[in-house]
């Protein structure tokens, strides 16, 4: 039987997660690192120790902003943020539910923008993931002020080869 580091690092495909050493310089990097459960650093040991039920049901998972400050620290290239999206992934496909109000419909948003168009379109982003929510308007001022600056674009360009990031999705259903 599969044991859940072996799982995570199929999942992962690229350096396996048993090359970190603990130096925690992921998470001395990490701008999540204050409001996460567990830091990344302690979500890797979980994994090597087996706690699949404690990582799954952690916030951590779904909080990682997936900025790759992370990998880029790390001596070893351990892909801390594929290494969080895989188990988000993993989360969703054992019904465990987000502790965060709506994150999992963010994370819905956000993934339906980048199917569609290969890129975040923002603005369409945030419509969809405030109809989902029922938060309608609580930033909606903050929204419009990003916009009036510039900050926002209501149109961004689409990947030119869409046929490749179809196929990532087609690949990625059932892994």
């Amino acid at each position: 039987m599969e044991t859940f580091l072996e799982e995570v690092n199929k999942k992962i495909n690229g350096v396996p997660i048993q090359r970190c050493y603990h130096c925690r310089k992921c998470t001395a990097g990490c701008p999540m690192a204050m409001n996460m459960e567990y830091n990344p650093n302690k979500i890797i040991k979980m994994i090597q120790n087996g706690q699949r039920d404690k990582v799954l049901n952690s916030s951590t998972i779904w909080l990682c902003l997936s900025c790759e400050t992370c990998i880029t620290r790390c001596p070893n290239q351990v892909d801390i943020a594929r290494m969080m999206d895989v188990l988000r992934q993993m989360a969703i496909e054992s019904g465990v539910t987000a502790r965060e109000a709506n994150i999992l419909k963010f994370h819905e948003a956000f993934l339906s923008g980048m199917k569609f168009g290969g890129r975040i379109n923002e603005p369409m982003m945030m419509v969809q993931y405030k109809l989902k929510s029922g938060d309608l308007f609580s930033d909606a001022m903050l929204g419009l002020n990003m916009f009036m600056k510039g900050k926002l674009a209501l149109l961004s360009p689409r990947t030119k080869d869409m046929k490749s990031v179809r196929n990532i999705f087609e690949k990625t259903k059932n892994s």
